[in-house]
Protein backbone atom coordinates (compact mmCIF):
# COMPACT_ATOMS: atom_id res chain seq x y z
CA UNK A 1 0.00 0.00 0.00
CA UNK A 2 1.44 3.33 -1.08
CA UNK A 3 1.66 5.92 1.67
CA UNK A 4 3.16 9.37 2.09
CA UNK A 5 3.15 10.66 5.66
CA UNK A 6 4.11 14.25 6.41
CA UNK A 7 5.38 15.41 9.79
CA UNK A 8 7.08 18.39 11.37
CA UNK A 9 4.35 20.99 11.11
CA UNK A 10 3.24 23.15 13.99
CA UNK A 11 3.00 26.66 15.35
CA UNK A 12 5.99 28.94 14.87
CA UNK A 13 6.58 32.64 15.34
CA UNK A 14 7.29 34.92 12.38
CA UNK A 15 10.93 34.68 11.44
CA UNK A 16 11.18 31.16 12.79
CA UNK A 17 12.02 27.87 11.09
CA UNK A 18 10.48 24.47 10.61
CA UNK A 19 11.64 21.30 8.92
CA UNK A 20 8.97 19.14 7.33
CA UNK A 21 9.50 15.48 6.54
CA UNK A 22 7.59 13.16 4.24
CA UNK A 23 8.13 9.43 4.67
CA UNK A 24 7.19 7.19 1.78
CA UNK A 25 6.26 3.54 2.00
CA UNK A 26 4.96 0.92 -0.41
CA UNK A 27 6.94 2.34 -3.33
CA UNK A 28 10.49 3.33 -4.26
CA UNK A 29 10.74 7.07 -3.81
CA UNK A 30 13.90 7.33 -5.95
CA UNK A 31 11.83 6.61 -9.07
CA UNK A 32 9.68 9.70 -8.56
CA UNK A 33 10.06 13.42 -8.83
CA UNK A 34 8.89 14.94 -5.57
CA UNK A 35 7.06 18.13 -4.74
CA UNK A 36 5.85 20.09 -1.78
CA UNK A 37 2.57 21.95 -2.20
CA UNK A 38 0.58 24.04 0.23
CA UNK A 39 -3.00 25.18 0.53
CA UNK A 40 -4.18 28.05 2.68
CA UNK A 41 -7.84 28.48 3.65
CA UNK A 42 -9.85 29.83 0.75
CA UNK A 43 -6.93 29.56 -1.67
CA UNK A 44 -5.88 27.14 -4.36
CA UNK A 45 -3.15 24.60 -3.75
CA UNK A 46 0.20 26.00 -4.89
CA UNK A 47 3.61 24.54 -5.59
CA UNK A 48 6.21 25.24 -2.91
CA UNK A 49 9.20 23.28 -4.17
CA UNK A 50 10.18 20.59 -6.66
CA UNK A 51 13.09 18.16 -6.72
CA UNK A 52 14.18 15.73 -9.42
CA UNK A 53 14.31 12.00 -8.84
CA UNK A 54 18.06 12.08 -8.27
CA UNK A 55 17.98 15.29 -6.24
CA UNK A 56 20.29 17.05 -8.70
CA UNK A 57 17.72 19.64 -9.72
CA UNK A 58 15.38 21.78 -7.65
CA UNK A 59 12.85 24.48 -8.43
CA UNK A 60 11.09 27.07 -6.30
CA UNK A 61 8.54 29.77 -7.04
CA UNK A 62 10.02 33.22 -6.61
CA UNK A 63 8.21 33.81 -3.30
CA UNK A 64 9.97 30.79 -1.73
CA UNK A 65 13.46 31.25 -3.18
CA UNK A 66 16.08 31.81 -0.53
CA UNK A 67 13.79 30.80 2.33
CA UNK A 68 12.79 27.20 1.54
CA UNK A 69 15.05 24.26 0.71
CA UNK A 70 13.81 20.93 -0.58
CA UNK A 71 15.94 17.82 -0.23
CA UNK A 72 15.56 14.08 -0.33
CA UNK A 73 17.20 10.99 1.08
CA UNK A 74 16.34 8.19 -1.31
CA UNK A 75 18.00 5.62 0.93
CA UNK A 76 15.49 6.54 3.65
CA UNK A 77 12.60 7.03 1.22
CA UNK A 78 12.12 10.46 2.74
CA UNK A 79 11.58 13.98 1.44
CA UNK A 80 12.32 17.15 3.42
CA UNK A 81 11.45 20.82 3.35
CA UNK A 82 13.52 23.26 5.40
CA UNK A 83 11.61 26.49 5.88
CA UNK A 84 13.35 29.58 7.26
CA UNK A 85 12.28 33.18 7.82
CA UNK A 86 8.68 32.10 8.00
CA UNK A 87 5.94 34.66 7.48
CA UNK A 88 2.27 34.67 8.50
CA UNK A 89 1.36 34.21 4.83
CA UNK A 90 3.18 30.87 4.88
CA UNK A 91 0.38 29.52 7.07
CA UNK A 92 -1.17 26.57 5.24
CA UNK A 93 -1.48 22.83 5.09
CA UNK A 94 1.65 21.46 3.42
CA UNK A 95 1.44 18.34 1.27
CA UNK A 96 4.11 16.15 -0.24
CA UNK A 97 3.58 14.67 -3.68
CA UNK A 98 5.33 11.86 -5.56
CA UNK A 99 4.89 11.81 -9.31
CA UNK A 100 5.95 9.88 -12.39
CA UNK A 101 4.22 8.87 -15.60
CA UNK A 102 1.17 6.88 -14.60
CA UNK A 103 1.40 7.57 -10.87
CA UNK A 104 0.60 10.54 -8.66
CA UNK A 105 0.60 10.10 -4.87
CA UNK A 106 -0.27 12.59 -2.14
CA UNK A 107 0.11 12.70 1.60
CA UNK A 108 -2.57 13.84 4.01
CA UNK A 109 -0.82 17.09 4.82
CA UNK A 110 0.67 18.78 7.87
CA UNK A 111 -0.49 22.11 9.26
CA UNK A 112 1.98 24.97 9.48
CA UNK A 113 0.84 28.06 11.38
CA UNK A 114 3.01 31.16 11.54
CA UNK A 115 1.75 33.52 14.20
CA UNK A 116 2.92 35.54 17.17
Amino acid sequence: QVQLVESGGGLVQPGGSLRLSCAGSGFTLSSYVMNWYRQAPGKERELVAHISDTGDSTHYPDSMKGRFTISRDNAKNTLYLQMNSLKPEDTAVYYCNARKIGADYWGQGTQVTVSS
